[in-house]
């Protein structure tokens, strides 16, 4: 259905800390990057994180995220270590959620500008 979400930060290269560490285990790099621009994918760019005058404010209560297919548990594991390490915020640390169904394991975090980021795993062990 979407091509591409594009986000607006107040910091690129923050920015880029913090989503290489968050998506390199999930699979996921840095595709294109230009001065206050990046783009990151698999094998095409499907999030760009752009430099912006005014970024949306961080909202908790507006029911905003974004959630990144994982291969593994323990790529979830990861990207919720390696997002922590670069700025981000817990929001939820990685384990089952069995609410969502049967073999939901997932992890939450907040990024440097505040958006609400998850990494989902649906396999079984």
């Amino acid at each position: 259905m979407l091509d591409h979400v594009s986000l607006g930060v107040r910091d690129a290269n923050a920015s880029k800390r913090f989503y290489d560490a968050a998506l390199q285990p999930l699979g996921y790099s840095c595709l294109s990057q230009s001065p206050g621009s990046l783009g990151y994918g698999a094998d095409a760019v499907a999030l760009w994180v752009n430099e912006a005058t005014r970024p949306v404010p961080a909202d908790t209560e507006s029911g905003l995220h974004f959630c990144f297919a994982a291969p593994t548990r323990k790529s979830v594991d990861a990207f919720h270590a390696g997002a922590l390490r670069e700025g981000g915020r817990d929001n939820g640390a990685p384990g089952l959620r069995a609410g969502y169904g049967e073999n939901y394991y997932a992890a939450f975090v907040i990024d440097p500008d505040g958006y609400r980021i998850e990494a989902y795993c649906g396999a079984a062990g």
